[in-house]
């Protein structure tokens, strides 16, 4: 078997050239990191509930009209995706205080707030990923107005999505980070949802108890992060209802 060329490899995810010009293999992997790394662990099974996961979530971003990289799952772990080329942005839109800006703010976590916020940070783990104001990513170059007028558009539009979604089988919403790529159509530029939508990227509370199905599972030692994956997965129709064991996923096609 041929070897694949790596093209680039980050904290949970390894991109190997595609099959076709302008596409990539995106591979899910089982590493579960926090703090900009400094905390890191292996969960099996991990990697699997992310590509079904975030498959199912891109999926129904472009049944809706919003485009983006995902072309098909390829097994288990990988996906084909369009090649893209990423704006240097996490953006984060947030529907409850938590995290960092109940920290930055001195809000209780949990708090409503008064309509979605979006944030934006510049991707450099070196500088810990940094808020950063319009201002700066339009001086800088990382964006146009116009860009940044579509990104905040797109970005409340998945917005209202993942949290109707989600309220559909008791799951909250807290908040959620995106990557936008560029792609190219001749001369014409378009904005697409890029890396992953997965339990890994957002914050997703328990209607009822509170309990934390999301990362913050790993972040704070709450428990078993596996667990809290595929209940998220259950609870979508993305694993069947008789999954017990988390470590090693059953996927329904």
């Amino acid at each position: 078997m041929a070897r694949r060329k790596l093209v680039y490899e980050g904290k949970a995810k390894i991109l190997y050239e595609g099959p076709e010009p302008g596409t990539f293999v995106q591979y899910f992997k089982d590493d579960a990191t926090a703090f900009n790394a400094e905390k890191k662990d292996v969960i099996e099974g991990k990697g699997v509930l992310n590509n079904r996961l975030s498959e199912f979530f891109m999926t129904g971003l472009a049944q809706i009209g919003i485009p983006t990289h995902f072309i098909k799952r390829l097994n288990m772990r990988e996906q084909l995706i369009r090649q893209c080329e990423i704006i240097p942005l996490e953006v984060i839109v947030r529907n409850r205080a938590a995290g960092s800006i109940a920290k930055r703010l001195g809000m209780e976590e949990g708090t409503v707030l008064p309509r979605p916020i979006v944030e934006f940070s510049y991707k450099d783990d070196s500088l810990g990923d940094p808020l950063v104001p319009e201002e700066y990513i339009i001086a800088f170059g990382w964006a146009s107005q116009q860009d940044l007028d579509d990104i905040i558009a797109m970005a409340l539009r998945v917005n209202d999505f993942m949290s109707g979604l989600m309220c559909g089988v008791g799951i909250t919403l807290v908040d959620f980070k995106i990557e936008i790529g560029r792609v190219w159509d001749g001369d014409y530029q378009r904005l697409i949802v890029a890396d992953e939508i997965s339990p890994d990227s957002c914050r997703l509370w328990d209607q009822k108890t509170g309990e934390k199905l999301d990362k913050d599972v790993f972040r704070r030692d709450l428990g078993d992060l596996a667990d809290a994956y595929t209940e998220v997965a259950r609870r979508l129709g993305v694993l069947p209802a008789n999954v017990s064991n988390a470590s090693k996923p059953t996927l329904v096609n």
